[in-house]
């Protein structure tokens, strides 16, 4: 069991951004002033807040929750739950029908995110006023906080588009925050928004120390891939219709500088592990060399409400099943488990992929395919054991309604039911970490950039380590007499034999192996985001989804408007005519 702490300052931090009403401005009797703390001994406690605000948002709120924000908006993931009516908010958000400004639950996640920024702010400003001779450790947190802020900066951007950038010298009273505009009208685009984040993440990268003594705390690393990754994110340049209209190779060009310096580290410092089930199993926290980055979490730690416990997912474990008690939200689609069979060359199916489903029937769907390893470190299906215990076998009464949502349970982000590391309080929570940047996703970036410089085959030895790793990720998956639990088959690509490696083919492979390897992640929708694709597959997607669930019927995206949420109406209405809302909302 985890208990690593957070020490909570003494302090209240008032809210002085975003939908708070003046009302809420009137400082609270019996509170310490903040102004009074100046000492270096006070430093870590402004540092610690802005970490400890990341950690206990609910998943319904919560920003930094993957499963809502970017698997069941693409072709990865049903929202599960109840039914249509259980948070339906979600549901207006997998089928784009029904997204409103005013629709729940978009306002709070911004709102927390701005909260968890001037935290950050407010460590800057105190780190700012006090010296490196009496604090030593004064560059290594301003660069976290640096860090912390930019990457909820790099969040709201990637959700909303146009966001409030919110710095430490932004301060004073709410009209100071209500004038500054989600968008500056003499900007010809978004660029100057993901400038600002890029130039945040470097400065972070130049603060922060190689390795951090101790557990929890961003290094280094974490930065240069943030840095990486803002670069990708800015090469492909989007109208104000999100339409890419360019990709500008010299941004990735620079993104591959930054992504060197990762994987010239192989071996030492980072790099992946012998088999991919260590990513997802709570006895692998902040012990991997995969994982870049990654948000602590604990339980039973003295704080309050039971620790600092994992809220981002505490919908997804299964409903009344096997000791788990709450909320059967999260599944895999049909389409996400059909994209990982395999062929009889032992490489995806890239036009057959689709043709049948787990509708079929539980003995036909596994019957007569063979599969990629990673489904079953992604999902389970009534029948096979439960996350690596081959005595534990799911069953479907943990699935909730399998009629609307099907019988495939997303599972990386769950621990297994005897765990000490749950807690039930009305809702059903793990301690379990979030990777949240993994080395793996750091060689696929590296890919992508490569084929997009036309030089895709350096890309083919990225995309084959990770499907050697993949196939050799079988021991975990067996049944209780030792027996696979599915057939198998996974083959790395070899120009010549089994497939022509041009960069029409590498960049399939590529998308593909993106999408296999970070499966019900939260990463499917800004990948499609970012390549332009996400009117397309999520149009075919539900071409054919709608004929395996009725609810699918409605659903429809519509390019121009869906590939970013509206600005909430809470917030337009709070910043007084400063913002500037989404086309089509």
């Amino acid at each position: 069991m985890k208990k690593f702490k957070f020490i909570i300052p003494s302090v209240v931090f008032v809210c002085t951004t975003l939908s708070c009403a003046d009302s809420l401005n009137v400082p609270p009797k019996q509170v310490l002033d903040e102004s009074l703390l100046t000492k270096p001994s006070d430093m870590e406690g402004f540092v610690t807040a802005a970490y400890a605000r990341m950690a206990d948002i609910p998943s319904w709120d919560s920003p930094f929750s993957p499963w809502w924000t970017g698997s069941l908006r693409a072709d990865d993931s049903y929202k599960g739950g109840g039914g249509t009516w259980d948070g339906d908010g979600w549901h207006f958000m997998e089928t784009f029908v029904g997204v409103t400004p005013n629709g729940w639950p978009l306002d709070y996640p911004w709102y927390v995110s701005y909260q968890i920024i001037q935290r950050c702010n407010t460590a800057i400003q105190k780190l700012h006023n006090i010296s490196e001779e009496d604090f030593p450790q004064k560059n290594a947190r301003l660069g976290e906080v640096t860090f912390i802020r930019t990457f909820t900066h790099f969040r709201l951007k990637q959700f909303f588009k146009y966001i409030p950038y919110i710095d430490e010298t932004v301060v004073g009273t709410s009209a100071e925050f209500e004038a500054v505009p989600n968008r500056d009208r003499d900007q010809p685009n978004d660029q100057y928004l993901w400038g600002r984040i890029l130039a945040d993440f470097k400065k972070a990268e130049e603060l922060l120390p190689a390795v951090q003594p101790e557990k929890g705390r961003v290094d280094k690393n974490a930065a240069t891939a943030m840095v990486a990754r803002t670069l990708m994110f800015m090469a492909y340049e989007q109208d104000d219709r999100h339409n890419v209209v360019n990709i500008n190779k010299d941004r990735l060009a620079e993104a591959l500088l930054y992504l060197d310096k990762l994987t010239d580290q192989e071996g030492a410092k980072v790099g992946l592990q012998a088999d991919f089930a260590d990513n997802f199993d709570i006895a692998f926290d902040n012990n991997t060399k995969e994982s870049i980055w990654e948000i602590q979490y604990s339980i039973d730690d003295g704080s309050a409400a039971g620790g600092k416990i994992n809220r981002s997912e505490g919908l997804n474990h299964p409903f009344q099943w096997g000791g788990f008690q709450c909320c059967g939200f999260h599944h895999i689609s049909y389409n996400m488990a059909n994209a990982f069979k395999t062929g009889p060359d032992g490489l995806p199916m890239f036009d057959t992929y689709n043709n049948g489903s787990y509708a079929d029937g539980h003995d036909v769907f596994f019957g007569k395919n063979t599969f990629d390893p990673r489904f079953s470190h992604t999902a389970v299906a009534p029948g096979q054991p439960w996350k690596y215990r081959p005595e534990l076998l799911f069953e479907r009464a943990g699935i909730r309604n399998g009629a609307e949502y099907g019988y495939l349970k997303s599972v990386k982000e769950l621990v297994p039911p005897d765990c000490n590391c749950l807690l039930y309080d009305g809702w059903q929570f793990n301690s379990m970490n979030k990777r949240m940047i993994r080395y793996d996703e750091v060689l696929l970036w590296k890919a992508e950039v490569l084929i997009q410089l036309d030089r895709w085959n350096e890309s083919l030895p990225l995309i084959n380590k990770i499907r050697e790793r993949a196939a050799n990720s079988t021991g975990r998956l067996v049944m209780a007499d030792g027996s696979p639990i599915l057939n198998y088959r996974i083959e790395t690509y070899k120009p010549g034999i089994n497939c022509t490696w041009d960069k029409e083919f590498a960049w399939k492979a590529l998308q593909w192996e993106n999408r296999l390897e970070m499966a019900g992640e939260g990463r499917r929708f800004f990948d499609l985001q970012r390549w332009g694709i996400l009117e397309k597959t999520m149009n075919d997607y539900f071409a054919v989804e709608k004929n395996r669930f009725s609810w699918m019927d409605i659903a429809r995206f519509t390019a121009g408007r869906d590939e970013y949420f509206p600005i909430p109406q809470p917030q337009m209405n709070w910043a007084k005519g400063n913002y500037t809302q989404n086309p089509g909302y």
